[in-house]
């Protein structure tokens, strides 16, 4: 297993790496070149660590999204089309990583309930009524969450990276617009089509 450390990785590539475009160690790192792909991830992890930062907020979990997008990078590599820039897509990696992270953490918070509140001789699950629905509702909950799932595959890349970083990730316009490297109002325009996009897709 490769280890990808965020801006200490050491390139034992023996030329003068900023000299070396991209696109030359990709096509180099395809062929099975590991040096040339160290070189990739020491260009690029203090970038993709203030993306992941500007999303998750927080330094650890930033640092965790670069582990795990330069490893997927590394596995996927051989899916990488030179007609892309390889920051633009090595980006993207990122950004699916952190709202990926912030899911698992929101998956995982749970309701304290504070005993002391009940008074003597009261039952806590007395307290405590089933809101869980009904297999109906359980039903017609899974059908919404499996067109809204198809609804946001739908729209345009650009148009669901917005939609998912201002809903899934909880990010502010401005935050959203730092991450992408695009102007404020460019932000609102696309998440304006991206939920007129999701109304079309859902009707």
């Amino acid at each position: 297993m490769i280890s990808f450390e965020v801006e200490t990785l050491k390139s034992p590539l023996p030329l003068n790496s900023k000299e070396v475009a991209d696109e030359e160690l990709v096509s180099a790192a395809q062929c099975g070149d590991s040096q040339a792909f160290h070189e990739l991830s020491k260009r690029h992890s203090r970038r993709i660590l203030f993306k992941a930062y500007r999303i998750t907020q927080n330094w650890h979990d930033a640092e965790d999204v670069v582990q795990d997008s330069f490893m997927k990078a590394f596995t996927h590599l051989h899916t990488f089309e030179s007609r892309a820039m390889f920051s633009t897509w090595l980006t993207r990696i990122a950004i699916n990583s952190a709202l990926m992270l912030l899911r698992k953490k929101r998956k995982s918070r749970t309701v304290e309930i504070d005993g002391s509140i009940v008074e003597e001789g009261q039952s806590l699950a007395s307290e405590l009524r089933d809101h869980r629905d009904n297999p109906e509702q359980c039903y017609e909950r899974r059908q919404t969450e499996e067109r809204l799932k198809v609804a946001i595959q739908r729209m345009r890349p650009k148009h669901r990276e917005v939609f998912e970083l201002r809903h899934a990730g909880d990010l502010s316009l401005n935050q959203i617009a730092e991450s992408l490297s695009i102007s404020e109002p460019a932000v609102k325009s696309r998440l304006l089509r991206a939920r007129m996009d999701l109304r079309r897709h859902m009707q």
